[in-house]
């Protein structure tokens, strides 16, 4: 399977698993196109870059997703990824995630 085909299955694949836990997501390269954007869109504040390979640079991929998401400065940039036969991942730099955590635990208060 050729690498471009094996991303967009994955973007497709993500978008789907995250409109099963209720979120409005879709691949945006498929309406758009243009470089910089996320892979995936619908998760309000987070710039998503879908990494679906075997082996993958974590810190380049982190680098490409906050570069992407300059343009968009509300955006949190992470990174969606998964291998062949395991889970999908998320990853931020800490910043980002702290960010995220004390929204979640002011909202809980």
């Amino acid at each position: 399977m050729n690498s471009k085909d094996k991303g967009r299955r994955g973007e497709r694949e993500l978008a789907n698993k995250l409109k099963k836990y209720g979120y409005d997501c879709r691949r945006s390269q498929q309406y758009c196109g243009t470089n910089g954007d996320a892979d995936v869109v619908g998760l309000d504040g987070i710039h998503i870059e879908v990494k679906r390979v075997e082996r993958l640079n974590i810190y380049d991929a982190v680098d490409q997703a906050k570069r992407d998401s300059l343009p968009f400065s509300t955006q949190l940039p992470a990174v969606f990824h998964r291998k062949n036969n395991c889970e999908w991942l998320v990853t931020m730099t800490l910043p980002d995630w702290i960010e995220l955590y004390r929204e979640w635990s002011n909202g809980r208060a």
